[in-house]
Formats: structure tokens, C-alpha cells, sequence
């Protein structure tokens, strides 16, 4: 299984069949805390979503070298997601999401994640940039990638729709050239 350190407290891990349960058991304890922002945590019925869909579509993803999506992992719980959407090689480029449940919000752990998976994009992969995508009024998201250096590009309005109201979509991006510099 794929392992990645981010600290003495924090792992990323690729889930595998056998960790349906656990990660919709995240959803499912953070689902009002989530659907302001997602909108498919509604469209997560059981558990066999994860197992029988969505987790081989994940590996699938990993086995092509065209992105992943990683459990987070605080001292050996799940807490959280967080992924390369995907990589395009052609102009060495990827966008990055994630989530977290309620109850470890404001601890630095996203944070903590991107900064490593920053570090992994420039220096291991040698992509040129990555991009964090959030919804306007999701302040708590926007500080993230404003935390660590990345420019705003611009908003797209009315960019998604989620539990029946449009979201303006904030864009930021990070160049490889820039994050040395930081």
C-alpha cells in the first residue's frame, strides 16, 4: 500500500477495497458538515459505494500515474482526503483537493498535507504548477492556498452548482519557480 509521511502525526495512505467501511463511516459522521462544499456526499448511500465504484476507480487512477486520491491519516485514524485530481504530463500540471472531518478542522493538518504534496509535485514529479479550486465563500479552504504562497488567478461565477445554489469558484495556482522561492 502506498504510504507518504507528512509528520510524526500525519500519513497519507491509498485506500483499498478493505477501507469502505472506514471512509464512509468519515463521511457519513461529517455529512452536513461536508455537503455545504461537496456536492456528491449526498450521492454516498453505503459503504459498497466505496468498495464496488468509487475505491477501484481511485487505484485505477494511481495504477495510470494520473493523479490519487489518499486517506489522511492522524496518528493511525482517518480524518480526511486529499488528492491530485489529476496530472497532466503534457504541461506538467495538476489541481489539488481535499477534505477534512469537522472535528480536526483548525489544526493544521491540510495544511500540513498540501505543503508536503507541494514539495512531492515540484521536486519529485517536476510538475510546473498545481491549483487549489475553492468555492468564494468558503473562507476556511481559501486560507490554505493563501497560507502557502499561492496566487489567486481569478473567480469564475456561478462555477458550480451544490444542494441547489450556484458557488462562485475561487482558482489559485503555485508555479514551480515560485514555490522555490518561498
Amino acid at each position: 500500500m502506498f504510504k507518504f509521511k507528512v509528520n510524526e502525526e500525519i500519513t497519507l495512505g491509498l485506500l483499498q477495497p478493505h477501507h469502505s467501511e472506514e471512509v464512509y463511516a468519515l463521511v457519513d459522521r461529517n455529512r452536513t458538515h461536508l455537503k455545504e462544499w461537496l456536492g456528491w456526499v449526498d450521492n454516498i448511500k453505503s459503504p459498497d459505494d466505496y468498495r464496488q465504484t468509487i475505491i477501484p476507480i481511485w487505484l485505477n487512477q494511481f495504477a495510470e500515474n494520473n493523479g490519487f486520491n489518499a486517506g489522511i491519516y492522524l496518528n493511525g485514524k482517518l480524518v480526511g482526503m486529499v488528492s491530485f485530481h489529476f496530472i497532466n504530463w503534457k504541461t506538467k500540471y495538476t489541481s489539488i483537493g481535499y477534505y477534512l472531518a469537522k472535528e480536526t478542522e483548525g489544526k493544521g493538518i491540510i495544511t500540513s498535507c498540501i505543503k508536503a504534496l507541494m514539495n512531492f509535485a515540484f521536486e519529485e514529479l517536476l510538475l510546473n504548477k498545481v491549483e487549489i479550486q475553492c468555492a468564494e465563500t468558503n473562507i476556511k479552504s481559501r486560507k490554505i492556498p493563501e497560507r502557502l504562497g499561492f496566487k489567486q488567478e481569478g473567480i469564475s461565477r456561478d462555477a458550480e452548482r451544490i444542494n441547489d445554489h450556484y458557488n462562485d469558484v475561487v482558482t489559485y495556482s503555485l508555479l514551480r519557480n515560485e514555490w522555490e522561492n518561498l
